[in-house]
């Protein structure tokens, strides 16, 4: 828009700059965020467990001097023994079993991928009890077991009743039970691996038994052991079935000497879930480490250790200690 003629065209002046000095700023205290429903969230909790410990350490009901005494006898502690005795062994063997089930389950052969589901439904399907009561009457139905041509001669042949002993039946029974468990974390773990490591492992030419060895195995470990662990923490609560087989394990010791005193029952019962708790909690803290072992090369940095997590701790309250001092 044009200006009229003879207007005067005015240009506003900047304003002159100012001699003051420009002004610092002052350091402020970042203020978190307030949450008073977690705090009350956590001051609950902590009246729980306050008056939860509290009824321990004050209820005599719990026998606590005869906890004491029942604790390391000799009697339990051979429990304890049968008790870690049968878990190896069924771990070992139920992670065995667990891996040659899955690896029928994937394979291209219709039998054997029939056989594994039908194991695997049917171990499923029975009680860990019901097994072990089986196997325990088995030399009932088969009093001598051979080896040879089938509706043919046989090879060899022994007693049944002398091969199966209480700590066998026990074994077996767990280990064919936890097989069909191990055999589905185990085919989770190895479908869960990328196909494309598959792929390449193909394309350089490795054997197939190399591949799964070096390439899918280590892998899948990643994603078996957390499942597989649960499994373990199962198992050894598990194992308190073989006193049903007269295997006198942790349980069982415990169950015995209860019914010989009656009236230590509840220190008994104590005795036995303390000592399964740790038992878990030894199993928890190797599957920390064996977890952290094998989440090399899969994440940036290595989950700390609780020792690396305590320093962390101490680092930043005595950090925080010196900014209040500070301030």
């Amino acid at each position: 828009m044009s200006e009229p003629p003879g207007a005067a065209v005015t240009l506003a002046e900047a304003p002159p700059p100012t001699d003051a000095p420009s002004r610092r700023l002052a350091p402020q205290r970042v203020l978190p965020l307030r949450r008073p429903g977690r705090w009350i969230a956590t001051a609950v909790v902590l009246v729980l467990a306050a008056q939860f410990v509290h009824g321990l350490v004050t209820n005599p009901f719990y026998q606590w001097d005869r906890f004491g005494y029942w604790f390391l006898r000799p009697t339990i502690l051979d429990g304890l023994l049968v008790t870690l005795e049968v878990t190896a062994y069924s771990a070992v063997l139920g992670l065995l079993g667990g891996i040659l089930l899955a690896l029928a389950r994937l394979s291209r052969s219709p039998v054997l991928r029939a056989v594994s589901w039908v194991y695997v439904w049917a171990f499923r399907s029975i009680p860990l009890i019901v097994v072990l009561l089986f196997l325990y009457n088995f030399s009932a139905l088969y009093r001598t077991l051979s080896v040879g041509v089938p509706f043919g001669p046989a090879f060899f042949s022994f007693d049944e009743s002398k091969l199966a002993t209480d700590i066998v039946i026990a074994v077996v029974g767990i280990s064919l039970h936890e097989s069909a468990y191990a055999a589905e974390v185990v085919r989770g773990g190895i479908l869960s691996v990328d196909q494309g490591q598959h792929e390449a492992a193909a394309a350089l030419g490795l054997p197939k038994g190399y591949q799964f060895k070096r390439v899918v195995f280590p892998q899948a470990l990643r994603s078996i052991i957390p499942n597989y662990v649960n499994q373990l923490i199962g198992l050894i609560k598990g194992t308190s079935l073989v006193f049903y087989v007269s295997l006198l394990d942790l349980f069982g010791a415990a169950q015995s000497m209860g019914s010989t005193y009656p009236g230590d029952i509840v220190p008994l019962l104590m005795v036995a879930t303390v000592w399964y708790l740790i038992l878990t909690s030894v199993v928890s803290v190797v599957q920390f480490y064996v977890e952290r072992y094998y989440a090399r090369g899969a994440t940036r940095s290595l989950p700390p250790t609780p020792l690396q997590k305590l320093r962390i701790a101490i680092t930043d309250l005595r950090a925080r200690v010196r900014r209040e001092a500070a301030v």
